[in-house]
C-alpha cells in the first residue's frame, strides 16, 4: 500500500467512525464504543506505520480555485508530522480504551465515543496539513469538538460555561491566527510550509507581525497567558477528555504549529514567546499548589509544562548545526511535548482511575489511604510524578525537561533562574497531591470503599503510559528518526554544553527540595498545611489564581456588555428607528399622497394632465 493511502486512510478512519455513529448507533453505547476503539486502534496502527515505515512524502490537490487564488489540501509528511502522529496514535488509543471503563455506566457514551472520534480525525488533519489555510480548518473542527467533549455533562450548568468559555477564549486566538495567515498570503504569495520555507522575507515590520499573528493561535490553543482561562474549567469534561485533549493533543497543537512556521520566526518575535512561555509556566505552577481539586491541579501543571515548551522554541529557534533537522529550540520544545504527552496522560488517566474508583470525589482532602485499595493506580501515578520532576536516568521527563532547563542555562539566565524555580514548584505540588491521594487513612466515605478499575479496559493503559513515561526518553531507537540524532544530539547543538554530572545534580536538587517542602507542609491531609503555616502566601495564590477571571469578569460586565447596550441603542434608536422607520414612514406617506391623487374623475385626471404640459413646457423653455 502507497504511504499516501495509508495516511489516508489513518485520517479518514475516524471520520468514518463518527459519521456511522452519527446515522446508526446513537441509542447503542456499546457498539458506537467498539467502532470508535476500533478506529483508534487504526489510527494508532497507520500512524506507527507511517512513522517507523521510514516514509517520508508530500502529496497535495487543489480543492477549489478563484481566479489566480487557489487553496489545496495536502499531506506534508516529515519528520515532524512523524513525531507527532506517534503521539497522536498511541496516546489516543489508550484513553479511548481507558474510556471502555470509566464511561461504562454513561447515558450518552454514544455522543461521547463519536465526539472522541470526530477529536481524532481532526487533530490527525492538523499534523497532516501541507499549509496554513488546510491547518485553520482542523484547526477550528478541534475547536468544536473540544466544545462538544468538555459539555459532555450538558445538563451541569458549570460544563455548559466551561465549554462556552473554552469555545469563546480560542475564538480571541483563532482570530489572530486567521489575520496571519491572510498576511503570511499576502506578503509570500503562499501558505504553503515547503514554499515558505523557501520565499524571502518582506519587511522588519512585517516579519515579526506575521510569526506574532500565527502565535496567536497557539496563545489560544496551548493556553498560554493571557488566554490560559479556560483550559482548568475545561476539567468539567470527563477524565478522558482531559486526558486526550487538555494533556497530550490539542494543547500540544500549539506547539506544534509553532515549529511548523519555525522558517517565518525573526529575534523580535521569538523574545517575546519565550517570555511568555516563561511567566506562563511560573504563574501556572503557583496557581497548582493551592487547588484541592486533583485534575485541576493536574490542569494548571499542563499549563505550566506548555510554557517550558514555548519558552524552549522561544530560546533556541534558529540555532542549528549541519546535522540537525530543526533547531535545538524546536527540537527540545517537541521532545518536551513527546514526554509530557505520555506522563501527563498517565497522571490524568491516573486521576480517573481514583475518581472512579471514590465514586466520582475529586477533592484531595477528601481521600487518603488509596494505596492500599488502588496499588496500581498509585505506581502508577508515582511514576508520572516523578517523570514530570525529572527523576535522573530513571523517567522521560529528565531528558526533556533538564534539556530545556539546560538550554535556558546558556542562553538566558534569567529565565534559566525562573525555569529552575517553576520545576520546585512542580515537583511540590506533584508530592502534594500524591502523597494527599495515596498516603494516610481514608478521609471519607468514598476513600474507605474505593476500588480499581477493570485491568484490560483501565489499568493496561496506565500500565502502557508509565512504560512510556520510564523509557520514553531513550530517543535513539525509539523516537530518535524524529529529528536525526538521539538525546545526546540535542544537548550537542546547546552552546557551551555543560558537564552531565552538573545537570543530575541540579535536578536531584530541584526534586529534593520541591518534594522535602511538600512531606513537611502536609504530614496529614486533614488540613491544608501552606494554608494553616503559611496564611499570607497561600492568600496571595489564591488571589493569583482567581486574579484573571475577575479582570476578565469585570471586563465583560464594565466595558463589553454597556458597549454592546450602546451598540443595541443605536441600531434600535437611529438604524431601525429613524433611518429604517422613518423611511418607511416617508414612503408610506408619499404612498397615501399619491393614492388620494386616484379619484376616479376624468375632471380631476384633465387638471392634472394640463398641469403636466405646463410643467414639461417650462422646463422645455428653460424656466426651472
Amino acid at each position: 500500500m502507497e504511504p499516501t493511502q495509508i495516511a489516508l486512510y489513518t485520517l479518514l478512519s475516524p471520520l468514518v467512525s463518527a459519521v456511522v455513529i452519527a446515522l446508526f448507533f446513537r441509542r447503542n453505547g456499546t457498539i458506537a464504543a467498539t467502532i470508535s476503539v476500533a478506529s483508534a486502534a487504526v489510527v494508532a496502527a497507520g500512524g506507527l506505520m507511517l512513522a517507523y515505515g521510514g516514509h517520508r512524502f508530500d502529496a497535495s490537490m487543489e480543492w477549489f480555485r478563484f481566479y489566480d487564488f487557489g487553496m489545496s489540501l495536502g499531506f506534508k509528511f516529515d519528520d515532524l508530522a512523524a513525531l507527532m502522529i506517534a503521539i497522536v496514535g498511541v496516546v489516543g488509543f489508550c484513553v479511548h480504551l481507558f474510556s471502555l471503563g470509566y464511561m461504562a455506566d454513561d447515558e450518552a457514551k454514544a455522543r461521547f465515543f463519536g465526539g472522541l472520534s470526530i477529536f481524532m480525525f481532526s487533530m490527525l488533519g492538523i499534523v497532516l496539513a501541507d499549509n496554513l489555510f488546510m491547518m485553520f480548518v482542523f484547526w477550528e473542527l478541534v475547536g468544536f469538538s473540544s466544545y462538544l467533549l468538555i459539555n459532555h455533562y450538558c445538563l451541569k450548568q458549570s460544563a455548559a460555561e466551561a465549554s462556552k468559555k473554552a469555545f469563546i477564549v480560542n475564538r480571541v486566538g483563532d482570530f489572530g491566527f486567521l489575520i496571519g495567515i491572510l498576511m503570511c498570503y499576502g506578503v509570500y504569495g503562499t501558505v504553503n510550509f515547503s514554499e515558505l520555507a523557501m520565499a524571502t522575507t518582506g519587511g522588519a515590520v512585517v516579519a515579526t507581525a506575521i510569526p506574532l499573528l500565527l502565535f496567536c493561535g497557539a496563545l489560544g490553543k496551548s493556553a498560554q497567558m493571557p488566554l490560559h482561562i479556560w483550559l482548568p474549567d475545561a476539567m468539567e469534561g470527563p477524565t478522558p477528555v482531559s486526558a486526550l485533549i487538555h494533556a497530550a493533543t490539542m494543547v500540544a497543537a500549539g506547539i506544534y504549529m509553532l515549529c511548523r512556521i519555525e522558517m517565518l520566526m525573526v529575534a523580535d518575535a521569538l523574545q517575546v514567546i519565550m517570555w511568555v512561555g516563561t511567566v506562563t509556566a511560573l504563574y501556572a505552577a503557583l496557581c497548582a499548589v493551592v487547588q484541592r481539586d486533583i485534575k485541576k491541579v493536574l490542569a494548571y501543571s499542563t499549563l505550566s509544562q506548555l510554557g517550558y515548551m514555548v519558552a524552549a522554541f522561544g530560546l533556541g529557534a534558529g540555532q542549528t548545526d549541519s546535522g540537525a533537522l530543526f533547531s535545538v529550540g524546536a527540537a527540545a520544545a517537541m521532545f518536551h511535548l513527546t514526554t509530557h504527552a505520555f506522563f501527563k496522560a498517565l497522571l490524568f488517566l491516573g486521576s480517573g482511575s481514583v475518581i472512579h474508583g471514590c465514586h466520582h470525589e475529586q477533592d484531595m482532602f477528601k481521600m487518603g489511604g488509596l494505596i492500599k485499595k488502588m496499588p496500581l493506580t498509585a505506581i502508577t501515578m508515582l511514576i508520572g510524578g516523578l517523570a514530570i520532576g525529572g527523576l535522573p536516568f530513571v523517567t522521560a521527563g529528565f531528558f526533556s525537561k533538564d534539556a530545556i532547563l539546560h538550554l535556558a542555562q546558556v542562553t538566558n539566565p534569567a529565565v534559566f533562574g525562573i525555569l529552575v524555580f517553576t520545576a520546585v514548584l512542580t515537583t511540590f505540588y506533584m508530592v502534594r497531591m500524591w502523597k494527599l491521594t495515596f498516603l494516610g487513612a481514608p478521609r471519607s466515605d468514598s476513600a474507605s470503599h474505593a476500588h480499581e478499575g477493570g485491568f484490560m479496559t483501565m489499568q493496561l493503559p496506565l500500565i502502557i503510559l508509565a512504560v512510556l513515561s520510564i523509557f520514553g526518553g531513550y530517543t535513539h531507537g525509539a523516537l530518535g528518526f524524529v529529528y536525526g540524532h538521539s538525546f545526546e544530539g540535542i544537548w550537542s547543538q546547546i552552546p557551551h554544553p555543560e558537564s552531565l554530572v552538573g545537570v543530575v545534580i541540579l535536578s536531584l536538587a530541584i526534586l529534593g527540595i520541591g518534594g522535602g517542602l511538600a512531606w513537611v507542609l502536609y504530614p496529614s491531609g486533614d488540613k491544608d498545611g501552606l494554608e494553616t503555616q503559611v496564611p499570607g502566601a497561600f492568600a496571595v495564590l489564591t488571589l493569583l489564581k482567581e486574579s484573571f477571571d475577575k479582570v476578565y469578569t469585570y471586563y465583560v460586565a464594565k466595558v463589553q456588555d454597556r458597549f454592546a447596550m450602546l451598540l443595541n441603542f443605536i441600531d434600535q434608536i437611529l438604524i431601525a428607528g429613524l433611518i429604517i422607520r422613518g423611511l418607511a414612514g416617508f414612503v408610506g406617506l408619499f404612498g397615501l399622497g399619491a393614492r388620494a391623487l386616484h379619484v376616479g374623475s376624468l375632471h380631476a385626471y384633465v387638471y392634472w394632465f394640463l398641469l403636466g404640459i405646463v410643467m414639461l413646457w417650462g422646463f422645455a423653455g428653460g424656466l426651472f
